[in-house]
């Protein structure tokens, strides 16, 4: 299936990638039924050296991935795949009670070489191409703003991208996304790997809640510790340690308190 034109006004043209398929049922119907609902939108950089490079390989078929939307540093956006099929761009990933998160979601990559590539500031032009594009998206799907999220939020265990330097709260301000102000970084009790017991539990409880896959189990073992670091990375970017600290848990309870459709 490919496309004559772009779907969104704020891509420039298709450049067609064979790498997507059908959306799937959700798990929770048995694999049967209607398509899950597409509400998510999720953002990825490229984590490749050369732009040029990384679309062809989002659009080469060996590679088994691609995305709905390409965005490069200078702001010209691209049409990989049309926005009614699954693209290949979260992997193994979950967000509250959904497993399947392609079949769900629409996936912007974003040209930059990331973190082992020193992790580069995000252009100007890019990020207004980035905000202009998913506004686009989010408002023909009614995507709510809590599902507008990075990769590692959905595959924490995983992924470290857009990374702690992408503008969440510039995208917020334009009116994509859920943020709140961090709330400051001051010494005081904090929780870590190794730690076990009832406030563990409720600090899982509380990412849980806002949709992070997380078992609660009374244990702050690695996985834990990859969720909070997710978060930070998307919501408390000012220090990513994965400690839970009082800045991160205050920062998401007010996340939580702040959701759209949540009574003050």
């Amino acid at each position: 299936m490919s496309l004559p034109s772009p779907e969104s006004s704020f891509a420039t043209k298709v450049f067609p990638s064979p790498n997507h398929g059908e959306r799937r049922p959700d798990a929770r119907d048995g694999g049967a039924g209607m398509p899950a609902p597409c509400d998510m939108l999720i953002l990825h950089y490229t984590g490749m050296p050369d732009s040029g490079e990384a679309l062809q390989w989002l659009c080469n078929p060996i590679a088994q991935v691609s995305a709905h939307y390409f965005v490069f540093e200078d702001g010209r956006v691209l049409q990989l795949v049309p926005e009614s099929r699954r693209a290949w761009h979260a992997g193994e990933a979950a967000w509250q009670t959904s497993t399947d998160i392609n079949s769900r979601s629409i996936g912007i990559e974003i040209a930059n070489p990331g973190h082992d590539g020193g992790l580069p500031p995000f252009p100007e032009a890019q990020i207004d191409a980035v905000i202009a594009l998913s506004r686009d998206i989010c408002t023909r799907w009614r995507i709510p703003p809590q599902n507008v999220l990075a990769h590692s939020d959905v595959a924490p265990m995983r992924k470290q991208d857009p990374g702690e330097l992408f503008p969440w709260a510039r995208l917020h301000e334009a009116g994509v996304g859920h943020f709140v102000a961090p709330e400051p970084i001051i010494d005081g009790r904090y929780f870590a790997q190794g730690e076990q017991g009832q406030p563990i539990e409720a600090l899982q409880a509380m990412f849980a809640m806002y949709g992070y896959p997380l078992a609660i189990d009374g244990e702050f073992g690695p996985h834990t510790h990859a969720v909070v670091t997710a978060f930070q990375r998307h919501f408390r970017p000012g220090r990513v340690d994965g400690v839970a600290d009082a800045s991160t848990i205050t920062t998401l309870r007010n996340l939580i308190r702040a959701r759209p459709g949540v009574p003050s």
